[in-house]
């Protein structure tokens, strides 16, 4: 497995992926208004989109099984204090591949990545119900932060977690 920046040609598969991750996870329905919102994200290649590759056998283009998003201040939504934190977003591995450790790599070589552009401190959110993600960014050393908690609509309550990143 390869880890590296997404292709602008790739960011529909990234889209895709983070939607059926989401679906068969049963955090949203396919129909959902925040589908179109994760299709999106990142496609402007204003933010910082990662990708997981893994090659075919019949050494045709690689094939994407997931993706995380490392969102800069000030693009970034209310839960980002400043310039010196950034914020995680979407990670999302295809349903067929999720507990191979995919997220975890995803993850580690995104703040190996946030370390070397100078972010001090990574925020994220994630719905309450997203138990394997609660586990995985803890162990990661991301630390729940309720008191950041936020609801972006009406219902919907995101937990946020953070980490001071030590660039040394």
């Amino acid at each position: 497995m390869l880890i590296r920046e997404a292709t602008p040609q790739e960011m529909a598969v990234v889209g895709e992926i983070r939607v059926a991750a989401y679906v068969a996870g049963g955090f949203m329905s396919a129909d959902s208004g925040y589908a179109s919102t994760l299709r999106e994200l990142g496609a402007d290649g204003k933010d910082l989109v990662l990708v997981a590759v893994i090659p075919q056998d019949d050494g045709s283009t690689n094939r994407v099984i997931g993706t995380i998003m490392l969102q800069r201040w000030p693009n970034t939504d209310q839960v980002v204090d400043g310039p010196d934190e950034a914020e995680v977003r979407a990670l999302a591995v295809r349903p067929e591949a999720q507990g191979s450790g995919v997220g975890a790599e995803l993850l580690e070589r995104l703040m190996e990545l946030a370390i070397e552009a100078g972010v001090r401190q990574l925020v994220l959110c994630t719905k309450p119900e997203m138990k394997a993600a609660h586990r995985l960014y803890e162990r990661a050393g991301f630390t729940r932060r309720p008191e950041r908690d936020w609801s972006p609509v009406p219902g919907t309550t995101l937990l946020v977690y953070d980490l001071l990143l030590d660039g040394s």
